[in-house]
Parts: structure tokens; sequence; C-alpha cells
């Protein structure tokens, strides 16, 4: 079971029908929509500022999210997937954005909805990246634009794997 811990009189709240592997971890002020999964060694550290996750999103292996002290949050709208060993340090993420293996994003970064942060990717504090584009680099920049159908459907089908990836694992508990 995953390691869920209150503290600063914050206990995490987890919505319906959620997978967390056995060695996730989530603490603090964190909220989870449904339909959501939380993979291996991922770790949701809301001890400092709050945390908020949508539906239907997925937090890949390793992945760390964390935020400044009174400074920045994390916001993460529905269809998200976060991929493996991303950082996100208080930034938000709107609707059916993609955030490539490896990214970084830094306090105060916006990523659109839709957006596409391509594998490996810092986008800097207090960068905004409109909606449906694909930003990709070190530090990220804007490389093109793409068309809301594509990316709304490649994302929410990511997404949508994921679902059926944490199925696999109920079945097993």
């Amino acid at each position: 079971m995953a390691l869920i811990k209150s503290v600063r009189g914050f206990t995490p709240q987890i919505g319906e029908d959620c997978y967390l592997s056995e060695n996730a971890t989530v603490v603090g002020d964190v909220v989870i929509g449904n339909h959501c999964s939380i993979w291996f060694n991922a770790v949701l550290r809301g001890d400092v500022n709050s945390i908020r996750i949508g539906n239907n999103v997925n937090i890949q292996d390793g992945s760390v999210l964390h935020t400044l002290y009174q400074r920045s949050t994390i916001e993460i709208g529905d269809y998200v997937s976060v991929g493996h060993n991303v950082t996100i340090h208080g930034a938000r993420v709107d609707d059916y954005a993609l955030i490539g293996m490896g990214s970084t994003l830094l306090d105060n970064a916006v990523v659109g909805k839709g957006a596409i942060v391509a594998a490996g990717a810092l986008v800097l504090s207090n960068t905004v990246i409109e909606p449906y584009t694909l930003w990709a680099g070190v530090p990220a920049k804007f490389v093109k634009k793409v068309s809301p159908e594509q990316s709304q459907e490649l994302n929410k089908k990511i997404a949508e794997g994921y679902l059926m990836y944490a199925g696999w694992y109920k079945e097993e508990e």
C-alpha cells in the first residue's frame, strides 16, 4: 500500500477508483481526483503548499511534485499525463496536457490546455506555454503549434491507457 501521510494537519484526499502503487508517497495537502494513477516511486509532497490533481491523471514512475512554502502551488487539470521521472515544482498544468519523460517544470510555470512539453525539457519559472503548442529544449522553447483535435485525442488516449494499466494492478490486489 502507498505511503499516505498527514502533515501540518493536512491529510491527502484520494478520489474514487484511483490506483496508487505500493511505493508511491502522498503527503500533506494533496487532493487527487477520480480515476487517477500514481505510479512506482512517485512522490507528491504537499507538506509546504497544496497540490491539486484533476480527474483521469497519471503521475508516472519516479516523478516528484513539490512546491515553495507560501509561494507556489501545483494545479493539474483533467486527462493529464506526467511522464516518468518528471519534476513539477509549483507549476500549473491545464487539461489534456502531456508532460514528457524527464522534464522539469519550475515554480509558477503554466502549461496550457493540450500543450506538449517534450521529454527532457526544462520549463523555467514563470514561463507560460500557450495551449496546443509543443515546447522542447533546455531551457524549453516554442517548437510548433499542434492541432487541438490531435493533441486532445492523443493525450486523452494516453491517459485512458494508464487507466487500463492501473486496472491490471487492481486485479492482482
